[in-house]
């Protein structure tokens, strides 16, 4: 399962400029819809576009694995 790393940065860029960042902010700077980023930040396993992956690596001003990581999933591994 994908695992989007979008509190983390929230908090490093929050640290970094010393201010708030919102999710509300995030939507208004790249166009995703505060809806699609609550979702990757709040629904394991959820499926987004690639198109908003670039938008937001452009946004934190990161690389696609700062971004998401791979986390194998228990109950598919244990299937095997």
């Amino acid at each position: 399962m994908i695992r989007y790393r979008i509190q983390e940065l929230v908090a490093e860029k929050q640290f970094r400029e010393d201010r708030r960042v919102t999710l509300l902010e995030i939507a208004e700077s790249t166009g995703i819809s505060r809806v699609t980023l609550s979702k990757m930040v709040n629904q394991r396993g959820y499926g987004t576009l690639t198109d908003h992956l670039d938008r937001l690596c452009r946004y934190f001003d990161c690389r696609l694995e700062d971004l998401a990581e791979y986390v194998p999933d228990e109950s598919v591994a244990g299937d095997k």
